[in-house]
């Protein structure tokens, strides 16, 4: 299986809805600190929203930012009209409450779908955003044809 073959044909279909819209959508991405794993990951993210049309901004803040720093940065970008979707970069520093920070980003700006609202609609069959991940492996069982029925999974961590 390719997860690149399936990409592209994603990377078609969400142009497609793109050009639809009637303008283009703002991604921020914050990311607190320069490890290099987390750096390389919203460098990809980024480069991926730009080519698909998308206005994305990786918002670099020090590691050393504050929780409450974060959660104002947060709200600001909640209450900006031209902001649709707030991505935050895991893992965080220590010394801040990933979960205050996921509680914090408005439910229907959530790129990941890991608010506890969009993990409860998920959960109760409502529609929600949905963690990227989880879809994408789905997509690509969908696509190859592999049904999922009577099959047994194991999911490591959360």
């Amino acid at each position: 299986m390719s997860g690149h073959e399936v990409a592209k044909s994603v990377y078609a279909e969400l142009r497609e809805v793109l050009a639809g819209l009637g303008y283009t959508p703002a991604l921020r991405v914050v990311r607190l600190g320069e490890d290099p794993a987390s750096v390389s990951y919203t460098r990809l993210k980024d480069k991926r929203a730009r080519e698909l049309g998308l206005d994305s901004r990786v918002l670099a803040l020090p590691e050393a930012t504050s929780q409450e720093e974060l959660l104002e940065r947060i709200a600001r970008l909640n209450a900006d009209p031209a902001v649709d979707g707030i991505l935050v970069q895991l893992p965080l520093p220590r010394h801040v409450d990933a979960q205050a920070v996921l509680e914090a980003i408005d439910p229907a700006k959530d790129v990941d779908g890991f608010h506890p609202f969009n993990v409860g609609r998920l959960w109760s069959g409502g529609r929600a955003l949905r963690p990227c991940t989880p879809s994408g492996i789905l997509r690509i069982l969908d696509h190859y044809g592999i049904a999922l029925e009577g099959k047994e999974a194991v999911v490591v961590g959360r």
